[in-house]
């Protein structure tokens, strides 16, 4: 962990003087993102997340003890890999250093949608979910549950050895299940509201992994679609999880959910209490179909129908999702989800993520005028130019085969290394080294140190069952 007591010839704290600060990449509730240089490898980008302190002003935010808790004791190729910590005493304000990753998912639909007007590649929007499916399973695997998937947090490599492979990211409101010291409903409201899964927005007081699912389920609708699937209105200031708009716009896609096909429904408290708004309303003509104009017998859309289903027992897990019968059809998923793996075939040269060079570390000193980053052939607004390039003879070699494994922090101790042998070096959940345009090989699911019984759910996740292929 690094030290931030400041060095005699500086006002900046020690730790920070390994760095050029760039400026600010993103911001949230618990803070502020900014992208460095490491001086002494100036070919090195790091993604430094600034934390708030906590509410009471009293030392370092909660948030960011778990966040740190969690990723030091993990170590995936498609989550995002903790570097190192930083701290200065004097406020007693955190920092995490990060691999920074130049795209993200929802830059990635934006440039589609509003600049070039065009559909993502489906080799692309393919590999995107696998690896965005491998990660999650994971994290599931060891009993840890995201709860805050959207576009924003699910990251992409640039160029370099992992150029187009996918990290999950934030982990702020991520915890482990299995034994909780308090209901998971206590923590209060969870999952940026179009991602919310219907057992939260209905007030379940008990949930499980099923409410990733659900979130991946839309974040594959927006790939497809380029839009958010559900844009429900948020109503603010309120504790209370029950969204009306956001199970309005579910339910007029989806249609209403019954008992029938998800006995719990009538134990949800807000299904209860609210029946002249849900019960008594009427949903004509909804249908997925509606929406994703893909046929019903579709592998994607059969894929997507049960990522959304309303009942969490019957919905998907991660591992039976990366057995389906989508990935096992052309084009095949890959672990460069930016370069299509034909001759010939469009690649999208996307722009990197806008940087704030306005704004220090601080998040309140002018650094310098703000100007765009450079990043290949700059247009205005740090945009890079030529979006699309036509007929690249081949895409450029990944030696994704062998690569080297992501490693925990310099001075944290790697978590139960043994289980993770069976892992492997690859990106598959089985061990089976991935290439561009081979398809993941169905194996035994990895054995992670924890397993996810679904909180005494009947049924999640299902047993393991034989695989075709």
């Amino acid at each position: 962990m690094g030290d931030g007591r400041a060095g005699n010839s500086s006002s900046k704290p020690e730790w920070l003087e390994q760095y050029d600060v760039i400026g600010k990449i993103g911001e949230g509730t618990y803070g502020l993102v900014f992208l460095a240089k490491i001086k002494a490898n100036r070919s090195k980008s790091i993604a430094i997340k600034k934390f708030k302190q906590s509410k009471d002003g009293d030392g370092v935010s909660p948030t960011a003890i778990r966040e740190i808790m969690l990723l030091r004791e993990i170590s995936h190729e498609n989550v995002v890999k903790l570097v190192n910590v930083h701290i200065n005493h004097a406020d007693m304000s955190l920092y995490l250093a990060f691999d920074y990753a130049e795209h993200d998912l929802y830059e990635i639909i934006r440039h589609h949608r509003d600049k070039v007007n065009q559909a993502i590649n489906p080799y692309t929007v393919k590999s995107i979910l696998w690896q965005l499916l491998n990660g999650l399973n994971y994290l599931h695997s060891n009993w840890i549950v995201h709860r805050d998937l959207k576009p924003s947090n699910i990251l992409v490599m640039g160029d370099g050895e992992e150029h187009g492979v996918v990290k999950i990211a934030d982990f702020g409101l991520a915890r482990i299940y299995q034994a909780p010291l308090k209901p998971l409903h206590e923590n209060g409201v969870v999952v940026t509201i179009w991602y919310r899964a219907p057992e939260l927005l209905l007030g379940a007081k008990h949930y499980t992994s099923a409410v990733d699912m659900w979130a991946v389920g839309c974040i594959f609708a927006e790939l497809l679609t380029l839009k958010p699937l559900f844009q429900g209105q948020e109503v603010k200031g309120t504790p209370n999880p029950f969204q009306l708009d956001q199970l309005d716009k579910i339910f007029k896609v989806l249609g209403h959910p019954t008992p029938e096909k998800w006995p719990m429904l009538v134990h949800l408290p807000h299904w209860q209490t609210d029946l002249q708004h849900i019960q008594g309303h009427t949903y004509n003509n909804a249908g997925l179909y509606n929406v994703i104009h893909l046929s019903p017998k579709n592998a994607a859309y059969d894929l997507l129908s049960k990522m959304l289903e309303y009942d969490p027992k019957k919905r998907l897990t991660a591992a039976e999702a990366l057995d389906h019968e989508y990935f096992r059809h052309e084009p095949l998923a890959g672990c460069n989800s930016l370069v299509p793996p034909q001759p010939g075939d469009k690649v999208v040269n996307y722009p990197t993520r806008p940087v704030d060079t306005a704004t220090d570390i601080e998040g309140t000193i002018s650094l310098q005028p703000s100007q765009p980053i450079s990043s290949g052939n700059n247009m205005p607004g740090g945009m890079a130019g030529q979006h699309v390039m036509q007929n690249r003879s081949m895409p450029r070699p990944m030696a994704m085969v062998g690569m080297q494994r992501t490693q925990p922090p310099p001075g944290i101790p790697a978590y139960n290394l043994a289980s993770q042998a069976a892992m492997g070096g690859g990106v598959n959940p089985g061990g089976v080294p991935m290439q561009r345009g081979v398809a993941p090989q169905p194996q035994q699911q990895q054995q992670g140190r924890r397993k996810d019984p679904g909180m005494g759910m009947t049924g999640y996740p299902p047993q393991q069952r034989s695989r075709r292929f």
